[in-house]
């Protein structure tokens, strides 16, 4: 959680600890989940919070122990690196005269994690292999494999293989009366693999579960043994250099698409190791711009690594989990953290690693109506509590508005992508649906508006109707919808309802301070510093309320957000760059994301003002790690740089003063735009529009604006000389 570093290729993900006497390798598999696989009888909002946690979590999947025997203490030049330009972690260390090499990379082409060791010396490696279960598992070896394989009560079977590759050398099975131990106290099984006197040791690693994206299956499939086994031996065909080579292919046409420079670092700073960076950081001596954009692409470089097509979303950790019970079941919380984690997908150019959330939204659509009808009556369309898991099944307490933020995400790979085809068969009838839910579950009022009957501003205050958290997603979801709905051209009478339902519902409202109200009654807490602020939704993510638009909601938007005050957990500190970044305020927005960047060490669980930052490995911490903290941050970013949620392009919209020289490449807008831009003191000095879906475009930087055509597959370098046309491009 702290201190191992992370990679991961989607479905499997794996944390390396860079150790010379025992190396560990814990790694996880994304559709490892224990507890229901259909939703149980009768009401389970009112069960209570340790039963909940039974109905299921997601699961460790097990761990790699290699026994060098390196005394850490006579070690030298020893240096540990991830470099997320390639997805690669690496390890070199001089031991008793010999210069030993540790590799290691997750592959999305062969779906297995590699672990390569190499030595400057012949016959330089002796040691042994060990492969731990976190479920008990039965470890049998086979030749040169080590395979762990499991069964739980759900019916979810699932199984590990680890090849035990050597160039010269043995490598044996052996099995020990008194297995060793490891610095962590984990539990292994006698059996091992010795190699003994090896030029090179490599490891590959395959591990899956019979877990099916198909409730009409019972989300059961065929046995992963011969799935793993075909990925290991297929990966074990191929040279290391050639899986190297394709991994990193692979990986790099989705991160290096996009590009941040947002100043220099001294160079005696860039030498310092991350966590020296961080205390640096953190103590003002030094300023670090490199870091920042390292923080902001680690985001990237994270949701590649655990969100690709094919696979389930990442969850609270991601794909990174070392605890069969961990905090908060690691689950899918559709109250905003599944959320968060897909914030900087489409900006951020990585549009095919939000497709596993939507996949997944697609895949619950029919379990999460039965619920919703065993819990709300006789509705259309569905929604979901606020902990979800794998088969959706979901439960605690019931969050209305849910089904409806996982829709937006439908129509924003719509919005930045402008695939007319996705959106008629795959996000448009998710829309319709969640919207035939608020048809029949909204209340009307003798007035003729519209309420949600049974709001909750997440997590904290009174269940009543007309809560503005409720009320803003069903007007971003019925937004949405008719937007789509104009795009397809039919369905005229269904888009006009909506509408018309729309222009009903109870808008947001400026409260007796100032801000704005978080429910109907103004009775808002001037010191209330809960870390949710959820009634700022039409805020960021959504478009309800702007600076542009709607310039007196913006500053009530303010000043609830002032009150709220900076100090929160993790997640909610990197919320909150968004927020300051969609009020134009970029000093504010980076005083955040500096906030965000306190190296923490805690990971008890922790709420209010302290233990929230990031670990030294960067990973965020709540704390305990959670990842939306990362995405949301990457997100924050972005945003602070480009906005395309109201009336075109905004360009540098919250640009800080610590960050006066810079540049850019890759951000995606809506519309089905790409953005190259650069600045120099404060003031835009380049930009290149890129089209992509051939839509009229418009640009604001300040009081310049830009409207023109284009053509899809065309580029337009914005007119930036004075004097010009502030409407002419060339």
């Amino acid at each position: 959680m702290t201190d191992a570093l992370p990679i991961g290729n989607g479905p499997m993900g794996a944390m390396l600890f860079g150790g010379t006497e025992v190396e560990r390798v814990q790694f996880n598999e994304i559709s490892l989940w224990s507890g229901d696989r259909v939703a149980v009888d009768g009401p389970v909002a009112g069960r209570a919070r340790d039963e909940q946690q039974n109905l299921g979590a997601y699961q460790a999947f097990g761990d790699i122990f290699i026994h060098l025997g390196h005394d850490f203490a006579k070690v030298t030049e020893y240096r540990r690196e991830l470099d997320i330009d390639r997805a690669v972690h690496r390890v070199t260390y001089e031991y008793n005269g010999v210069r030993y090499e540790q590799t290691a990379f997750a592959s999305y082409p062969d779906g297995v994690v590699v672990v390569h060791l190499t030595a400057n010396k012949a016959a330089a490696y002796t040691g042994r292999v060990r492969l731990a279960d976190m479920h008990n598992a039965r470890i049998a070896a086979d030749g040169k494999k080590l395979i762990s394989t499991g069964k739980f009560d759900n019916g979810f079977e699932y199984e590990a293989q680890l090849l035990v590759l050597n160039e010269n050398g043995d490598v044996a099975v052996k099995s020990d009366d008194a297995p060793s131990t490891n610095p962590w106290n984990i539990a292994v099984p006698a059996t091992c693999l010795v190699f003994d006197r090896c030029d090179s040791v490599t490891l590959i690693l395959g591990a899956g579960t019979n877990f099916v994206q198909d409730h009409t299956r019972q989300w059961l499939g065929e046995h992963p043994h011969a799935a793993v086994g075909k990925r290991v031996d297929k990966a074990a065909a191929q040279s290391v250099k050639d899986l190297l080579a394709s991994h990193v292919k692979d990986y790099q046409s989705l991160f290096r698409r996009f590009s941040l420079d947002v100043g220099t670092t001294a160079p005696d700073l860039l030498a310092k190791s991350t966590l020296a960076r961080l205390e640096s950081y953190v103590n003002g001596t030094m300023a670090d711009p490199n870091l920042e954009a390292l923080f902001c692409q680690f985001g990237r470089y994270l949701l590649i690594s655990c969100s690709r097509p094919g696979s389930l979303p990442a969850n609270l950790q991601g794909v990174w989990n070392d605890s069969n019970e961990p905090a908060w079941a690691g689950d899918y919380h559709s109250n905003i953290n599944l959320e968060m984690n897909y914030w900087p997908a489409e900006p951020a150019n990585l549009a095919e690693c939000h497709l596993p959330f939507i996949d997944y939204v697609s895949s619950i659509r029919e379990v999460s109506a039965a619920n919703t009808r065993r819990n709300y009556g006789n509705v259309r369309g569905w929604t979901v509590q606020t902990m979800n898991n794998a088969c959706g099944v979901s439960f605690w307490k019931w969050n209305p508005p849910g089904s409806a933020w996982y829709a937006r995400h439908l129509w924003e790979h719509f919005a930045f992508g402008r695939d007319v085809a996705y959106l008629r068969t795959t996000a448009y009838p998710v829309l319709k649906e969640v919207c035939q839910f608020w048809d029949d579950h909204l209340k009307q009022r003798p007035d003729g508006m519209l309420v949600t009957p049974d709001g909750w501003s997440p997590e904290h205050g009174p269940a009543e109707e007309g809560v503005t958290y409720d009320q803003e997603i069903v007007y971003d979801l019925f937004t949405n919808t008719t937007e789509a709905a104009d795009v397809l051209g039919d369905d005229g009478e269904f888009r006009d309802h909506i509408a018309g339902l729309r222009d009903k519902l109870l808008k947001p409202k400026i409260g007796r301070w100032g801000q704005l109200q978080e429910w109907e009654q103004d009775k808002d807490d001037p010191k209330d510093d809960h870390r949710h602020v959820s009634h700022l939704f039409a805020l960021y993510p959504g478009r309800q309320i702007s600076r542009a638009t709607t310039p007196e909601l913006a500053e009530a938007a303010r000043v609830s957000l002032q009150a709220r005050g900076d100090r929160s957990t993790g997640w909610s500190r990197a919320w909150k760059i968004n927020f300051w970044a969609r009020l134009w305020d970029g000093d504010h927005a980076y005083t955040m994301l500096r906030s965000l960047l306190t190296v923490v060490r805690e990971t008890e669980t922790i709420y209010g003002a302290s233990g929230a930052g990031v670990y030294p490995n960067l990973l965020d911490s709540h704390p305990p790690f959670q990842i939306d903290g990362n995405f949301g941050a990457t997100a924050g970013i972005c945003e602070m740089l480009l906005q395309s949620h109201a009336d075109g392009i905004h360009l540098l919209p919250a640009l800080p003063k610590a960050w006066p020289t810079g540049r850019v490449s890759g951000l995606c807008a809506r519309g089905g735009f790409e953005v190259d831009m650069s600045w120099e003191q404060g003031q835009l000095t380049k930009a290149v529009i890129h089209s992509k879906a051939g839509l009229p475009c418009r640009v604001v930087c300040g009081d310049k604006v830009w409207e023109f055509s284009t053509t899809a597959g065309s580029s337009y370098p914005l007119t930036l000389a004075p004097g010009t046309d502030p409407h002419a491009v060339r």
